[in-house]
């Protein structure tokens, strides 16, 4: 009898303290989201911060185009779908019903209409605040709707996971981009983020990313989408895919691999850094053996759960004498890295669990110098705009911000 009321008292105890903790945490993030939002209302609007602008390169015959303003990007964008000639794809997490999705949505359904055989998916999550009917297409746009929940989730839960956190487009399978932006008015001026434009036989990397979701995922109903052979086995160029329905990951081993083999400096621009503990041991390791190492992350991104799960990374990446800059006057959205002016890579990634082992998500892995450079110029025309965090000044945060950060650590698994 003793041990069964001692084991009940246990279970008792054990309850109430997580019903604490649940508190706790549902307090602090309530706090947070609280005091953004009135910050938000009382915050001017500041669109002035420095546009890098757009670069070119030629890797191994493609003429490769960086974007760094979404104006500029969505004009060609545009522009490549008004002038397909045989088909278009098209894959987007986000996609707004303003002026700018009007835009892409009006381009597609001309395409369709004068015989080009377009393919439109775009992620059902993601977009729950825009209403259905803004996505109306013409009759023949072949259009997946991504599902938040497949119907394999039964059976197969694991590989049911994912939302599609993919922005790709491949036009006549001749000209592809790939990148952070996804598709509205606030991305084409109020953001600063990073694409590329492939325009040759690299293409082919994107159109087989995309179809290589769409063949499993779209209904039976519509059309495969058919690709050519790879072009090269020892293509500078190529297109390296998270897919969850095949329990397959391998971005985060190319940035784990990557990194171990940095020797002079890694340049790393995120809009969210919740890295796991080898991501962050490999990124400490690298300084400790003189990499310099610089990470850029938004001062205040446009999700406050993750800027604060962030800076709890702080303190041991400061003590690692790693560079943290804050981006300020915008929310930094790129998805970008460079390692000794000779790797790089762009795509639609984020360094934190959710893009790493949970998100359908591609990065277009490049290894030229040109190309490097291009980013590195970007990248000190972004830096120029921030704010160093300097290990003296973090150490006299508030003790409320300490204690916010401690609570929050759990959270970290889930974003």
């Amino acid at each position: 009898m003793k041990h069964t009321s001692r084991t009940g008292l246990f279970r008792r105890i054990v309850r109430r303290a997580l019903l604490i903790v649940g508190a706790i945490h549902a307090l602090v993030v309530g706090v947070l989201l609280t005091g953004d939002h009135l910050a938000k209302r009382r915050r001017q609007h500041r669109a002035g911060f420095p546009r890098p602008g757009t670069f070119q390169s030629d890797v191994a015959g493609n003429d490769v185009t960086v974007y760094t303003y979404g104006e500029d990007l969505y004009r060609d964008m545009l522009a490549a779908i008004k002038g397909a000639r045989s088909r278009v794809l098209l894959e987007t997490y986000l996609w707004k019903s303003d002026r700018v999705g009007e835009e892409f949505r009006a381009a597609l359904n001309d395409a369709a209409a004068r015989g080009v055989e377009v393919f439109v998916s775009y992620d059902v999550f993601g977009n729950l605040v825009v209403k259905p009917s803004f996505y109306r297409f013409h009759p023949a746009v072949n259009v997946f709707r991504f599902p938040p929940l497949h119907p394999s989730l039964v059976l197969s839960p694991v590989r049911a996971a994912g939302l599609t956190h993919r922005k790709l487009l491949v036009v006549d399978d001749e000209i592809a981009f790939v990148g952070g932006y996804n598709i509205g008015s606030l991305y084409a001026t109020e953001w600063r983020d990073t694409h590329v434009r492939l325009q040759g036989s690299a293409a082919f990397e994107l159109t087989h990313a995309f179809a290589r979701v769409w063949n499993s995922w779209a209904p039976k109903r519509l059309p495969r989408v058919t690709t050519a052979s790879r072009p090269s086995w020892q293509a500078p160029i190529r297109a390296i895919n998270n897919i969850p329905s095949d329990i397959v990951y391998p971005i985060r081993a190319v940035y784990l691999d990557a990194i171990s083999r940095a020797q002079s400096h890694i340049y790393l621009t995120t809009a969210y850094f919740i890295p796991d503990r080898q991501i962050l041991d490999e990124l400490i390791e690298a300084a400790r053996r003189g990499v310099d190492v610089r990470i850029i992350v938004p001062e205040e991104s446009n999700h406050i759960i993750a800027d604060w799960l962030s800076r709890g990374f702080y303190t041991t990446l400061l003590r690692a004498s790693i560079t943290l800059l804050l981006y300020r006057g915008a929310m930094v959205h790129a998805k970008t890295a460079t390692i000794d002016g000779r790797w790089a890579v762009v795509g639609t990634p984020n360094i934190d669990r959710l893009s790493l082992a949970f998100n359908y998500e591609t990065i277009l892995e490049v290894q030229d110098d040109t190309f490097a450079q291009h980013l590195e110029q970007i990248f000190e025309i972004d830096s120029a705009n921030c704010r160093p965090v300097t290990a003296k000044a973090w150490a006299k945060r508030h003790p409320a911000a300490r204690f916010a950060e401690s609570v929050l650590v759990p959270l970290r698994p889930f974003l």
